[in-house]
């Protein structure tokens, strides 16, 4: 179970959730290009993951206003650039609502992030729901897909670096030795 501290919940579920700035986030960086962030649901998550031609793909659902997220970030990128080589896709989608839009892009372009993301556009119970049955719309929420695109992991909650690298390492292994002739 994870402590409650450690997990936002979805803004549906949690009407007084007041949105806060991307404090922090270097927004007038010139250098930094924004990233590009686009719409969409569930099913376009589960589109994104099978042709990402990823070994293993790791959707994280996350939102501006979530303090979890905003600090679990920063290890999910390291990693991303770590195992990039290995086959490794990182998907990011906001939870944040489509008008906040340009708060998103402010904080990832802060944290340098230089590949396409999401930001999700539907109802957010039809959001969860579509991504797995278990999640509660808790976020940090992750999911841990193989090749195929099947849901292989799922957590809720923010965890540190070295909970995620041997998340993904594991998975990374277990893909391999599938796939050994």
């Amino acid at each position: 179970m994870v402590p409650t501290s450690s997990v936002c919940r979805v803004a549906a579920l949690a009407g007084l959730l007041v949105v806060a700035t991307a404090g922090g986030v270097r927004a007038d960086d010139a250098t930094t290009p924004a990233p590009r962030i686009r719409p969409i649901d569930a099913a376009g998550v589960l589109d994104a993951v099978r042709s990402s031609g990823a070994r293993v793909a790791l959707v994280n659902v996350w939102a501006t206003w979530c303090e979890p997220c905003r600090e679990e970030m920063p290890d999910l990128l390291r990693l991303r650039r770590e195992l990039a080589s290995t086959g490794f896709r990182l998907i990011l989608v906001s939870g944040d609502f489509v008008d906040q839009h340009d708060e998103a892009v402010r904080f990832l372009g802060g944290l340098g992030v230089d590949f396409d993301s999401f930001i999700k556009n539907e109802d957010d119970m039809a959001f969860i729901d579509g991504l797995g049955s278990s999640w509660s719309g808790a976020l940090p929420a992750s999911f841990l897909y193989d090749a195929g695109g099947t849901l292989i992991d799922f957590w809720e909650g923010k965890r540190d670096y070295d909970a995620l690298r041997s998340r993904l390492l594991r998975a990374l292994e277990t893909d391999e030795e599938e796939n050994r002739p």
